[in-house]
């Protein structure tokens, strides 16, 4: 049985999204964020941060979003959400699921903490003009990898879509892709996919 420790509008919508694409069935375990529940003992026994999502497959028990969408699109190979071992695509697939991580929320985060959730004293006009830019360099790179495709592996969607498509559209929530029509569309199309709603309806 898989279970996912989950709260919504987190990074953990990711695997959700994802085990809606692969039609699996499992278990989620709500976790109250605004309570501290991801800070209680209990918790921290699962996720040494006091974070979610935390995946739990059997005996196996993961952390980090996007190795729990890696170890989910291999466990579900019907769901063809990860391209064949070997393959070119499947090199260009890790290279967007990192890139997501490493690259693309990290101004996304900067926006979001200096114009949402700090306090207005401890916000940083600096910061967020400094991630608008850095944003925009990342938005060229990511509209001319799409270019006519509808997916980041050309006509295909895969896992890699659920990283960069879900960050994505966080960045929309807060008007970043208002001057991008080619992420404006992506990230319309995506969330126009049966199983994104269904794991968004919690």
């Amino acid at each position: 049985m898989i279970t996912l420790y989950h709260a919504p509008q987190s990074r953990s919508a990711r695997p959700k999204w994802l085990l809606e694409e692969a039609g699996a069935t499992y278990d989620v375990v709500r976790v109250d964020l605004s309570k501290q529940e991801h800070k209680s003992a209990e918790h921290l026994r699962r996720h040494p941060h006091g974070q979610v999502p935390v995946l739990v497959d059997g005996d196996l028990a993961l952390i980090e979003s996007a190795a729990i969408c890696l170890h989910l699109a291999d466990r579900f190979p019907h769901a063809k959400l990860a391209p064949a071992l070997g393959s070119p695509e499947r090199g260009r697939y890790y290279q967007w699921m990192v890139y997501a991580i490493a690259t693309l929320e990290a101004p996304i985060v900067d926006i979001f903490m200096n114009t949402v959730q700090l306090p207005e004293a401890q916000r940083s006009a600096e910061k967020v003009a400094a991630a608008r830019t850095q944003f925009a360099a990342i938005g060229r790179v990511l509209s001319d990898a799409l270019g006519a495709h509808p997916y980041l592996l050309g006509a295909d969607f895969s896992a890699a879509d659920i990283m960069v498509g879900s960050t994505l559209a966080w960045g929309s929530f807060m008007g970043l892709l208002d001057d991008s029509p080619v992420l404006a569309a992506y990230v319309e199309r995506l969330t126009q996919r049966p199983a994104f709603q269904r794991a968004q309806a919690d």
